[in-house]
């Protein structure tokens, strides 16, 4: 059924309540998760402009790294076979949900499980939704998971 799960992660609440739900599934089922962080930096671009300093997209690596490694800890202590993958994306705006599709199709997930912001009006229309891409670009089933508190 869902025998490799894709788990995107990026750090937030709501991709913490994913890694929870990814870690039920896998424990179901019997399968494996692939953690996936997409280090990218069309934020960091968008409002800074054309240059920017080159320690912000260490930083965001740094953030990847040590969110995967947070999602790590939490499978192996639930006994669940995963593995962790940092995909660094940069300058490439509205192409991050295309990464992780592209990585379930590469990686032969059965599921895609992720978190959502739950974003509305302005902020939404600037930022975009990560969510509403990888639903409308994958053939896979996609869980998304939101956060209690709005993000």
């Amino acid at each position: 059924m869902y025998d490799k799960i894709l788990l995107a992660v990026d750090g937030s609440r709501s991709s913490d309540l994913a890694v929870s739900q990814a870690i039920l599934f896998a424990k179901a089922t019997g399968g494996e998760i692939k953690a996936l962080f997409v280090a990218d930096d069309a934020d960091v671009f968008y409002f800074a402009g054309t240059t920017y300093p080159s320690w912000l997209m260490d930083s965001i690596r740094t953030m990847g790294e040590e969110t995967l490694a947070a999602a790590a800890r939490r499978m192996t202590e639930a006994g669940v076979r995963h593995a962790t993958k940092l995909i660094e994306n940069p300058v490439s705006p509205g192409l991050i949900a295309e990464t992780i599709v592209g990585e379930a199709n590469s990686w032969g997930a059965d599921l895609i499980v992720m978190g959502t912001h739950g974003r509305r009006g302005v902020k939404r229309m600037v930022m975009g939704s990560v969510a509403e891409g990888v639903v409308r670009e994958s053939s896979k089933p996609v869980l998304l998971i939101r956060s209690e508190i709005k993000e």
